[in-house]
């Protein structure tokens, strides 16, 4: 029989769901190749994969403190112990650290700085989800038996999953602070229309990763919606299988946004000069947002555009990964983990008052396509990222 024993590898599709204080969250993570003799799960877990059939579904929950040990009390140091002026709520490498005990200067283990006094931080030590009830939703897929076994490395999967989630969350619902030192100045100050005065008929995200980001937008669309796509180009990646009534799209090239099949209308505008958006209020149902919040030089203004002319109850999706054009991009984004940038998202939302029912996602871990032309240098798809809000009632 095809079941889950101690010799099996086992591809496995993970789902962290927790909650903050401010939003939900969910985290996904495809592990392949899971080695259930080598590779390290919680007793719990692995007692309950056994057994299992290919396709089935088990659910573990662990409470605050369960699985990264009890939450430690905020630590205070002297100031000069760390090497720059930090930022409240924000993520370091613990490395970073001089003088404390255990602490090593390779070490990457985030801490969070919590409060700056007379020559003095207090910081938080422990995992980022520490505080946090945990959900772990598993999906078994393939399933095959090991044919030898030689040593090699062991595999933390939970550790996988949970490396980076809980930094997006604000510490104790005060606002992070990741608005000092001109944070979003760039290396190139130039006009917008002049760096994309060319067409760039090209794609900024993988195949698989491209497909992913459509599975988040069939989330929210609907038959005969009314639909912005705001920073747009060539390609929307909205489902094609539904009919809108209105596909509008706002970008920074006419020649891009014209080959752009989906779109109904356009509209050339650059939202670095002016974060007005062209539009009536209450315009339109969804608003999408893909792989270029990170270029925003007033970002609230436009989060807040977006609250304008959505009509109540729409929502505003914002999806990003991990590459961008460097001349372009906003300094504290090259600055930041990958869940702190969604933690600045996030904060678009929350500052901006215009939305609730604020939800942040990532997948991480799928193949990278074969035919992609990095394919030889990495082997996982580009990790896909998103918040997402309603539109409060008026």
């Amino acid at each position: 029989m095809n079941v889950i024993d101690i010799n099996s590898v086992v591809d496995i599709f993970f789902k962290l769901r927790w909650n903050s204080s401010d939003a939900v969250h969910n985290e996904a993570y495809a592990a392949r190749g899971v080695n259930m003799w080598r590779d390290w799960l919680p007793e719990n877990v692995h007692r309950l994969l056994i057994g299992k059939h290919p396709w089935e579904k088990i659910s573990v929950e662990f409470g605050p403190g369960e699985l990264f040990g009890k939450n430690q009390p905020p630590v205070k140091i002297d100031r000069n112990r760390f090497f720059k002026v930090p930022q409240t709520g924000r993520f370091y490498p613990k490395g970073l650290l001089r003088g404390l005990p255990g602490v090593f200067p390779q070490n990457i283990e985030p801490f969070r700085c919590i409060s700056l006094n007379n020559g003095h931080m207090e910081v938080d030590l422990s995992h980022p989800l520490a505080n946090h009830r945990l959900n772990v939703d598993m999906t078994v897929g393939q399933l095959t038996q090991k044919e030898t076994e030689r040593g090699g490395s062991s595999a933390d999967w939970l550790g996988l999953l949970t490396d980076g989630p809980g930094m997006q969350a604000r510490w104790s619902n005060t606002p992070t602070d990741f608005f000092s030192d001109n944070p979003f100045e760039r290396t190139d100050a130039k006009a917008d229309s002049i760096f994309y005065g060319s067409p760039r008929l090209v794609h900024h995200l993988d195949q698989t990763a491209r497909e992913m980001v459509t599975d988040i937008y069939k989330r929210f669309v609907k038959a005969d919606a009314k639909v912005l796509d705001l920073m747009s180009s060539w390609v929307s990646h909205l489902p094609e299988t539904v009919r809108f009534e209105r596909v509008s799209g706002l970008g920074l090239n006419r020649a891009e946004l014209e080959q752009n099949p989906q779109l109904t209308d356009i509209h050339v505008h650059d939202l670095n000069t002016n974060p007005w958006l062209p539009y009536d209020d209450t315009s339109f149902d969804l608003v999408v947002c893909t792989a270029s919040v990170e270029y925003l030089i007033h970002p609230l203004e436009v989060v807040k555009a977006v609250g304008r002319v959505l009509k109540p109850g729409g929502t505003f999706v914002v999806v990003f990964s991990n590459r961008w054009f460097p001349p372009k991009v906003i300094r504290i984004w090259e600055q930041l983990h990958e869940f702190e940038r969604i933690g600045l998202v996030m904060e678009y939302f929350l500052r901006s008052g215009a939305f609730d029912d604020v939800q942040t996602y990532s997948m991480r871990g799928l193949p990278r396509p074969r035919d992609d032309k990095y394919a030889h240098e990495l082997q996982f798809s580009d990790p896909v990222y998103a918040v997402w809000g309603k539109r409060k009632p008026c």
